[in-house]
């Protein structure tokens, strides 16, 4: 044995014994592990009797001194994988069904009969491999797993499709609401769907984009279920990266699986977890003291990890990859705005643009396209919706904000302290190198004017404001409690708002008590209204992601904001549906509700203009650099630096007067906002780049052409795009139906398809053209042939009723008259319709009767 090879032996040793593997007989028992083990090899087939002799380098037993895995060792300059097929007639002929692979540096762990070496950083224990034994995944009983509606509603009640007042649509609603039943929506079961086909197809991670209040929790349940039901995973991880989230994550589970299946939270029952089939952890958690190395790399069959950018990025990777078996990530962010950016290592964009390609490229979504996708706007225009709202929103800016967002800046030219002051400050300025206590006042007293109000107490709607740094989230905080106390004397107490950042005390526990309306107690305002008497809770980042309230009525923007990633995570607080309601004891226990339609997302930093008018989709952001100055800069050395000095911006204090100098409010539509609509760019872009569609098209083969494109791009099957012809129309916010024709135009041309009036116009002129009757149909005439043409394409009952010859049903309905049928005489009606039917899809601009 070579010095390189003897030290990649002691490497694998240490490992052995690290993962409780016996080397040499002792007191714990026998050894298991057996060096150069002769195995003779068989070969199969015609030849069976003739043999070959090989030597395993390590063989491990179980208990009974029966092989249960094979590990081939390599020196190190040698790449494990080089011993597979050596190894796998090793492992036939000892039958046995595990393989290692290691070179002392790298490591693979092989369960042949399920897929591929998958890489691991410490061995596995007797133990796992012993359980993991009885476990055989079975992809097509994942794939063929009937999953239904009512799929996590059975496991919450067994019997539910047998109850009275389930089969009874009329009591169904009152039914599932009162027990607290999930159904699950079409767009959910459509995600189960979609993993489980790519599972058929031979992958083992998938990515779910959902927008934020989409329910990605309760599609997680049905996920949990289907791969533990079908016997594809013994146990679930599912890592989160907050703590709050940990027992969120727990009481779903256990509200919609738990009578089927055992939930544990790691850190509560560290020496128990063997008894869950469903793990929660922070990642956080298992990287302390490197603790995720006490599992065994196949203690796990499937790991989930929640918000997957943020909980698989930088040291937290080494957790998810430690494990082997099925991967799904979450993620509430689209990385399609950030396509086009260059490989600029100074920008803020391309660094959070490579971090959200690398979450897709872990997932196996090499194409930047995610295994499902369900965006805000789907959520909106969702047909059985909707699911979510848009916000409302308010942009107010003071005098010096206002200046602050301008090109030139806020200009400040006097002494402060004994310090000339000759400066220029940016937006990014403010409360980080000056502050302005009159500013902070006026942000305040103007988010309590434009605040949503709660629609059944009359308070301030439930809010959380966005600041700069925990110091000036401790300023807002006193502020609008001191405005509160004023305004409203004998409601509040201090604590009408309060500050959650990460250096308050019990922190996460307030997230906690604010999302399910008791922080601080119950309001003051409606007697027996479950609604915390804290309306608003101010923060930097902890509330940024996987945080559920739905109550929330405002989301406030007291701080810039330049990551887009961020900017959808801050505003998807507020998109959750929400029904507020009261039970009046006094009056007969009647019941009073207010269904939430929008939030109100109130910015005073010109947040959302950036990201719907400035920023730039396409170039990349460098960081700004810091200007020199010697305003509060004080010089430091860190501790176990170089010698290094860093600047600390300590911030001044302006003094200045300010008031509100513009307020703006703009309501946002079915459309959406810029941000939401990027990903389709993604989608054209890589369309655009498909030669043999864009030959067909240009050589003007438009039949082809379409044919392709609904063969080989189009459609929720085809997860490389998962684009549709519905999910186009609802990006444009178009009222009907398009033509594979007007969908390339979009696509090659930019030429956005004409609404259902225009297009409807439009093929009046042409059937005008056509039948030549331009001198014929003129004044009334004319007026009346197009609302024949217009109400006969547009509505199934006009059309039905002129099929019919039932012209009585039209009276009084308002689309066309029977007078106008009487002008118009049989011969033209019969004109009009026949054209219709020859030349026009009248089912593609009926989107909705």
């Amino acid at each position: 044995m070579t010095q390189k090879e003897a030290k990649a032996r002691l490497k694998i040793n240490k490992m052995l014994e690290d993962a409780g593997w016996r080397l040499f007989d002792g007191e714990a028992g026998p050894a298991n592990v057996d060096v150069e083990n002769k195995v003779d090899m068989h070969t199969y087939g015609d030849d069976f009797q003739n043999t070959k002799t090989g030597f395993v380098d390590y063989l491990l037993l179980n208990e009974n001194q029966k092989p249960i895995a094979v590990l081939e060792a390599k020196r190190e300059s040698i790449a494990p994988l080089s011993a597979k097929e050596q190894a796998r007639e090793y492992a036939n002929s000892l039958h046995v069904r595990y393989v290692i692979l290691s070179n002392g540096n790298t490591h693979y762990l092989w369960d042949m009969q399920f897929g591929n070496p998958e890489p691991i950083s410490s061995f596995p224990t007797l133990e796992s491999l012993e359980e993991d034994k009885e476990w055989i995944p079975d992809a097509d009983a994942l794939a063929n797993e009937e999953v239904e509606s009512t799929y996590i509603a059975e496991s919450q009640m067994p019997d539910i499709k047998m109850r009275p007042d389930y089969m009874d649509e009329d009591r169904r609603k009152e039914f599932v609401e009162k027990n607290k039943i999930k159904i699950l929506r079409n767009y959910q079961f459509r995600a189960i769907q979609a993993v489980q086909k790519s599972a058929k197809n031979g992958n083992k991670r998938f990515l779910l984009e959902m927008a934020t209040g989409t329910g990605k929790t309760l599609t997680c349940a049905a996920l949990i279920k289907l791969f533990l039901k079908t016997g594809n995973a013994k146990r679930v991880l599912f890592l989160v990266d907050r703590i709050e989230l940990e027992n969120q994550a727990k009481k779903s589970f256990t509200q919609t699986i738990g009578r089927d299946y055992v939930v544990k939270v790691y850190k509560e029952d560290k020496d128990n977890w063997r008894t869950a089939d469903i793990v929660i952890s922070t990642v956080q958690s298992l990287l302390a003291s490197a603790r995720y190395r006490d599992f065994s790399p196949n203690d796990f069959d499937l790991i989930i990890s929640d918000e997957a950018h943020r909980s698989i990025g930088g040291n937290a990777r080494a957790v998810f990859e430690y494990f082997t078996g099925y991967k799904i990530g979450l993620t509430a962010t689209p990385k399609d705005f950030l396509k086009n950016t260059s490989q600029n290592q100074n920008s803020e964009k391309e660094f959070e643009r490579r971090e959200l390609l690398d979450t897709y490229r872990t997932f196996g979504c090499e194409s930047g396209q995610p295994t499902f996708r369900y965006d805000l706007k789907d959520g909106v225009n969702d047909p059985d919706g909707p699911f979510l709202v848009n916000p409302v929103i308010i942009d107010a800016r003071t005098e010096i904000t206002s200046q602050l967002l301008a090109d030139k800046g806020y200009a400040v030219h006097r002494v402060i302290d004994d310090t000339d002051i000759d400066e220029t400050f940016g937006v990014r300025d403010f409360e980080k190198r000056f502050f302005n206590e009159e500013t902070n006042v006026v942000l305040c007293k103007t988010f309590l004017k434009y605040a949503a109000r709660d629609p059944l107490s009359g308070e301030i709607g439930k809010s959380i404001i966005f600041t700069v740094s925990q110091k000036h989230a401790e300023k807002i905080t006193q502020i609008l409690n001191q405005l509160a106390m004023e305004e409203w004397p004998g409601k509040y107490n201090s604590d009408f708002a309060v500050q959650v950042t990460s250096n308050i005390r019990d922190a996460q526990q307030f997230t906690i008590q604010f999302s399910e309306n008791n922080l601080c107690g119950q309001t003051r305002w409606l007697q027996d209204y479950e609604s915390s008497r804290a309306r608003v809770a101010v923060t930097v980042g902890m509330m940024t992601t996987g945080y559920d309230c739905s109550d929330l009525l405002n989301v406030v923007f007291m701080r810039p904001v330049f990551s887009p990633s961020d900017f959808i995570q801050m505003k998807g607080r507020g998109t959750r549906l929400h029904t507020f309601e009261w039970i009046d004891y006094a009056n007969g226990e009647s019941v009073r509700t207010s269904r939430k339609e929008n939030f109100r997302l109130i910015d005073f930093f010109a947040v959302c203009e950036y990201f719907e008018e400035k920023y730039d989709y396409s170039v990349p952001l460098a960081i700004p650099k810091v200007k020199e100055s010697t305003i509060g800069v004080v010089s430091t050395t860190l501790p176990g630096n170089t010698g290094q000095d860093f600047a600390i911006v300590q911030p001044f204090e302006l003094g200045e007067s300010d008031d509100v100098q513009t307020v703006s409010q703009t309501t946002v539509g079915s459309e959406g906002m810029r941000i939401d609509r990027e990903m389709f760019r993604s989608f054209q872009d890589e369309t655009k780049g498909d030669v043999e569609l864009s030959d067909l098209y240009y050589s003007g083969k438009i039949d082809e052409a379409v044919s392709y494109l609904r063969s080989h791009i189009l459609g929720e099957d085809r997860p490389r795009f998962f684009m549709t012809p519905e999910k186009i129309r609802k990006i444009f916010n178009l009222d009907r139906r398009l033509e594979g024709r007007e969908i390339l135009d979009l696509i090659f041309k930019d030429k956005i398809p004409l609404t259902k009036a225009e297009y409807i116009k439009q093929k009046f002129d042409e059937f005008i053209n056509d039948k030549k009757l331009g001198d014929e149909l003129v004044g009334e005439g004319y007026n009346d042939a197009f609302e024949l043409f217009d109400a006969y394409i547009s509505n199934r009952r006009v059309a039905e009723a002129i099929d019919n010859r039932d012209y009585s049903i039209l009276e009084g309905f308002g689309s066309l008259s029977i007078n106008q049928l009487v002008r118009l005489g049989s011969e033209r009606i019969n004109q009009i319709v026949e054209y219709i039917r020859d030349y026009i899809n009248v089912e593609k601009l009926r989107v909705k009767d």
